[in-house]
């Protein structure tokens, strides 16, 4: 089996979140001058600026970097094509099936490491010709599925012969270590870079986590098929209250509409969408990428020497 360094071009096992008006040219050239693999997040731009994002990531980083596409996007066909277009090293893939567009990609030289959410949605995409598969628990923050990344991850491990990068729940080297047990090759990390410096969002977005405890954040979208992670706030909580109730979901849509990017561009501690994962926890001040990648990984081989089982 490939090694995912070997795969994705880097010097870490790890590849940053596409993290949907986060992840953006600033951060991507970030984590992969630090020898990991950044991640332009397309989400739901324009195709235009995904291109204006590729190519100022590229003036930043002569390192491997790539594109994560949310496939609901109505722009996922122009994207699809645009990354071709910008021969693009690796895709990862969120919100859907990749399995029409991988041929392509990969006729292109393009790495697929589609983004899944369960043992048969792994195999559908191993058929398909993904290179790897990332294996997200529901831990993470944002979209998410129900299966946790302890109980996933060595189910898909077991079930693909491609590798397997852990997502969800990773924010510390004992976490990394404890994925690498269960099988998988490398990590995909988001929360962590929230409060990255060279991260772009608001810093009431990089407090908001930073202050976080364990119990800090909630799902919402359950009632309407589309579970959501972020931090406790008043618009979160109102969001669960009206659903619970039966509000429409068009009332539910109304409230969500463009509250990430209130979050990210204004900090709106009130109606914005701090989505972030179960280790927001964790995360304990801002810090430059270069160390946290460090912190993730430099302590693993020591720990893991003096591990002690009974």
């Amino acid at each position: 089996m490939l090694n995912i360094c070997e795969l994705i071009k880097t010097n870490y096992p790890l590849i940053q979140g596409g993290m949907a008006n986060i992840a953006d040219h600033r951060l991507a050239s970030s984590v992969s001058n630090a020898g990991a693999l950044g991640m332009i997040a397309a989400g739901g731009e324009e195709p235009e600026r995904v291109r204006e994002e590729i190519r100022l990531c590229r003036e930043l980083t002569d390192a491997s970097f790539g594109v994560n596409i949310m496939l609901m996007s109505p722009h996922t066909p122009d994207i699809a094509r645009l990354v071709v277009e910008e021969k693009i090293s690796v895709i990862t893939t969120g919100a859907g099936n990749p399995g029409r567009y991988i041929a392509a990609w990969k006729e292109a030289g393009i790495t697929v490491i589609p983004v899944i959410p369960s043992v048969a949605f792994a195999l559908r995409v191993e058929r398909a010709g993904a290179d790897a598969v990332i294996v997200e628990g529901t831990e993470a923050g944002g979209h998410i599925g129900e299966q946790t990344t302890l109980a996933l991850v060595p189910q898909v491990v077991d079930a693909v012969s491609i590798p397997v990068i852990a997502a969800g729940g990773v924010a510390d080297y004992r976490q990394v270590l404890a994925v690498f047990v269960l099988g998988a090759k490398g990590i995909q990390a988001g929360t962590v870079f929230l409060t990255a410096e060279e991260c772009p969002v608001h810093d009431n977005y990089k407090q908001f986590v930073i202050k976080a405890k364990d119990t800090d954040t909630t799902v919402t979208g359950r009632q309407t098929g589309a579970p959501v992670r972020v931090l406790k706030n008043k618009m979160a909580r109102r969001y669960n209250k009206l659903a619970a109730g039966g509000a429409p979901l068009e009332e539910l849509e109304k409230m969500t509409l463009g509250s990430l990017k209130r979050a990210v561009l204004e900090g709106d501690l009130d109606t914005g969408s701090f989505m972030a994962g179960q280790v927001a926890g964790m995360v304990r001040s801002v810090r430059p990428v270069q160390e946290i990648i460090k912190s993730l990984f430099d302590p693993v081989e020591e720990y893991r020497r003096n591990l002690r089982i009974l």
